[in-house]
């Protein structure tokens, strides 16, 4: 089992911000960082001081975080943005509102001297001596320092004060991650009670050198224990007065945490099966459950709901038929054929996410070329002259501004001409579309044809079909190409214009120009012959797109599986050992990747014919470099072997933390799908840890890799995430997490299923007892509630929900490590005592040394 640990994040508005441009302004947006590591860029809201930006985000995270920060900036074109304040929610905070943190916070002042972040590792002795004794302190290292230089590092030095005495370690030019190992030490008096402190600084030769963070131990605290060794976590100095509550603005956010357990996976079987059971008989059987669930799910986790319903049945190959069945409920109960599928049901939040998951690529390669293009003229366009701005186009060949009409006159053929290109690629598309895709749209397509027959009707099964695949995902990625990994930044004002009159041409076409749409905005009457020629083109496509049989949908997805299309896909720069020598920023070389289920492959050019580097069946390990050995930060080792069975190492180095975590997580998880041989041991990513675990020296490797799987498994940690990601649309599918999202949603509403159930029963005259332990009840409800009867039982025996932890194996050494008093960060808790250990650290053995990994911590 493990623990997995995500934030639910929205960005709504922000209002009375202070002008920070000289036009008594602003061009806000935001940044947010979990535990000082920034994560979240939002767009750009220029010339305004409310702004809103309505941007939603999920976040994958360790459970060990402290805090998510939120900070509003002002974006500038000619010096360093500004800072105009932060929100701070702490775990404690988020912990606090199980339903999420919702409403209005103050900005609050920024100060640099708290913005701290990382670690330093310390130990501690107490020395016997003439009098009371001295007190020995040795600053080893130090990890995950704030980058304070322009050069996107420090030069750390450490300054240690006692008792009215000063020491400082040596300075260590550009690194965050430094190692000092230097020993102080200081006379000790009896009785004694003033504190030690450490703090961390970064050394300027002409400005005011920086603060880092500091640690202040507590000298009683030693007098026990007389040594005590560990990672601290540094903290910030104490606040200053800030500015009067209000004058920095507000920010309206809506933040949820969720903490879950996710148990092994036969505990799920059940309960995946039992909803499995009810997609594959389809209206044919009983179908009560997912009626139910829609009824009894409210709208504003509808969408969540319908998301990891849909993930849990793709995983089961089952995406067809549940959409399936969602349809002919929502067919069953709509008699208006203007209104279908125009409500926030289960059936169109479940038809969204699954053109999210299985057709973004398919909307990559239709719609990229044509948004970046767009991107790239940065014309003006505007089709209503109430808001055309003449000043904004500058001069035309005569040297003299251009008209109304004129500018109206450009803007239609700009448009008509982005259109008419989307159009026309989207028609050439049929055999670009996924197979699945094609044999849902074909099963909606029959399913509203058998429903509306009559000849009046004619054009309801083609609008069924637009208005998913134009009105719900063509349309909302051309609106905000950034959201759909379109394009990397947000578009300008100027640029956002055409990509919404766009959105709007393309919505009239899915509406199938009905005179509705048309009387809505007459302005846009001048692309009204692309629209009618539009409408005539999509329907030969969408006639095309759905004749698709099933052994046609066989074949396509046959030759898609011989293809292997990537799950990821870029620019990485890569280095490969050859020797002992140094390391160095210089000797990576820039090469286009691509990651299969088979293999990671890399060309010259994203066109060039790929060379297979490395089979993920040969990979034993997957790590991050903590350590800045490159010059560089965000690089993976992955450690594999070639040909001959010799062990290799591959340096990968991305742009950014978010690259480097979704190539880490997709290496890790694609590397799991492959059946390894015996001893062999997948990737691991752990948090940063309390307790040290030091494998013993004489194992051989495979019962070293054995070992450590064993106790990783026993305490719960995930395979896959350990630091701060997004998630992403191409994010791998965790079949556990979303069977456990589904059982915490339908333990919300156990209380309703139960009196459902004995409604139901009283009108069949059979008894409301469900059946004992071991009996298998016939009516599904009643399945249902004694499965989650039984998920409740296995929760509550889980190694996590308990205090009893497996100690580690007797070969294991285990060593505590001193933390900090902190609110936001318990004790460390070895395994010999009681209590639950949260996380883990684990020192590379020397074999693993010699391969040049280093555990992720």
């Amino acid at each position: 089992m493990a623990k997995r640990s995500s934030l639910s994040i929205r960005i709504v508005e922000g209002k009375n911000l202070p002008a920070k441009d000289i036009n008594g302004s602003s061009d806000p947006y935001c940044i947010v960082k979990v535990d000082n590591e920034p994560i979240i860029r939002t767009a750009t809201v220029w010339k305004t001081l409310c702004p809103f930006w309505g941007e939603e985000y999920q976040v994958h995270l360790p459970p060990t975080f402290h805090a998510v920060a939120f900070y509003v900036m002002d974006e500038d074109a000619l010096s360093r943005d500004d800072v105009i304040g932060k929100v701070c929610l702490t775990k404690d905070t988020l912990a606090a509102h199980p339903k999420g943190f919702s409403g209005w916070a103050h900005l609050t002042e920024v100060d640099p001297d708290e913005e701290v972040q990382g670690e330093i590792h310390l130990r501690l002795e107490l020395v016997p001596g003439t009098r009371a004794g001295r007190l020995r302190c040795s600053v080893l290292e130090a990890r995950d320092l704030a980058p304070k230089d322009r050069n996107g590092a420090s030069d750390p030095f450490v300054r240690v004060r006692y008792n009215g005495r000063t020491q400082e370690t040596s300075i260590v030019k550009k690194s965050c991650y430094p190692r000092w190992n230097e020993t102080f030490e200081f006379e000790l008096e009896k009785g004694a009670t003033e504190a030690l402190c450490v703090e961390a600084w970064d050394w300027d030769l002409v400005s005011r050198n920086d603060f880092l963070g500091k640690v202040v131990v507590n000298i009683e605290s030693l007098w026990a224990a007389q040594q005590e060794e560990g990672w601290f976590q540094l903290q910030p100095h104490l606040s200053k007065r800030r500015r009067e509550e209000g004058n920095l603005g507000s920010l309206q956010l809506e933040v949820r945490l969720r903490d879950e357990t996710v148990l092994p996976s036969g505990c799920y079987q059940p309960l995946v099966q039992l909803l499995c059971r009810e997609v594959t008989l389809g209206t044919q059987g009983p179908a009560q459950l997912i009626p139910l669930i829609e009824e009894m799910t409210s709208t504003e986790c509808r969408q969540e709901v319908a998301t990891n319903l849909l993930k849990l049945f793709l995983g089961q190959g089952l995406a067809k038929g549940f959409l399936d069945l969602l349809f002919q409920l929502e067919l069953s109960r709509t008699s208006e054929a203007n209104t279908l599928f125009r409500s926030n049901s289960l059936a169109t939040k479940s038809m969204e996410s699954f053109l999210k998951v299985a057709g973004m690529r398919y909307l990559h390669s239709i719609l990229g070329p044509i948004i970046d293009r767009v991107f790239e003229e940065k014309k003006y366009v505007e089709l209503d002259p109430s808001k055309v701005e003449v000043k904004d186009v500058g001069c035309s060949g005569l040297h003299r501004p251009q008209t109304e009409a004129e500018v109206l006159q450009q803007s239609a053929q700009t448009l008509r001409a982005h259109l008419g290109a989307l159009l026309s690629a989207l028609c050439r598309s049929v055999r670009a579309c996924p197979a699945v895709v094609r044999a849902t749209f074909r099963q909606l397509f029959l399913r509203v044809r058998e429903r509306f027959p009559s000849a009046q009707h004619e054009n309801v099964p083609f609008i069924a079909v637009t208005s998913f695949l134009c009105l719900r995902f063509v349309s909302p990625a051309i609106m905000a190409p950034k959201l759909f990994h379109l394009r990397e930044r947000h578009a300008d004002a100027r640029t956002s214009r055409t990509l919404l009159l766009l959105a709007k041409a393309i919505q009239n076409v899915g509406n199938m120009d009905t005179p509705a749409s048309r009387a809505k905005e007459a302005w846009m009457e001048p692309l009204q012959p692309t629209v009618r020629q539009g409408v005539a083109q999509l329907k030969d496509f969408i006639t095309k797109l759905v004749d698709i049989e099933e052994k046609e949908e066989l074949d396509l997805q046959r030759a898609l599986s011989l293809q292997m299309p990537p799950v990821k896909e870029g620019p990485l720069f890569i280095h490969r050992t050859k020797g002992k020598g140094p390391l160095m920023s210089s000797s990576f070389k820039k090469l286009y990747f691509s990651l299969t289920t088979e293999a990671l492959s890399f060309a010259k050019t994203p066109s060039s014919k790929k060379s297979a580097l490395i089979k993920l069946a040969n990979i034993r390990a997957a790590e991050k470099v903590e350590e800045k050995s490159f010059g560089s930060s965000h690089v993976m080792q992955v450690i594999y072997t070639d040909d001959t069975g010799r062990p290799q190492t591959a340096y990968l180095q991305c742009k950014c933390v978010n690259e480097l975590n979704q190539w880490f997580v997709c290496t890790a998880e694609g590397e799991h799908q492959q059946h390894r041989p015996a001893g062999l041991l997948p990737p691991w990513s752990l948090p940063r840890g309390q307790v040290e675990l030091l494998p013993p020296e004489g194992q051989d490797r495979c019962s070293q890799l054995a070992s450590r799987q064993a106790l990783l498994e026993s305490l719960g940690c995930d395979k896959t995430r350990s630091r701060v990601t997004l998630q992403e649309w191409n994010d791998p599918l965790d079949h556990d997490l979303e069977a456990q999202l589904i059982y915490r949603h339908l333990l919300g509403m156990e209380a309703a299923l139960r009196e459902k159930h004995r409604e139901l029963s009283a009108g069949t005259g059979a008894g409301s007892t469900l059946t004992g332990p071991g009996e298998a009840p016939e009516d599904p409800l009643a399945q249902l509630l004694q499965v989650l009867q039984d998920l409740r039982e296995a929760h509550s025996c889980s190694p996590a929900s308990s205090p009893p932890l497996q100690s580690p194996p007797a070969s294991w050494s285990c060593r505590r490590e001193a933390w900090p008093a902190s609110p936001h960060r318990a004790p460390c808790q070895c395994p010999d005592t009681p209590g639950a250990l949260s996380a883990l650290h684990l020192r590379p053995s020397p074999w693993v040394q010699g391969l040049g990994l280093s555990w992720a911590g």
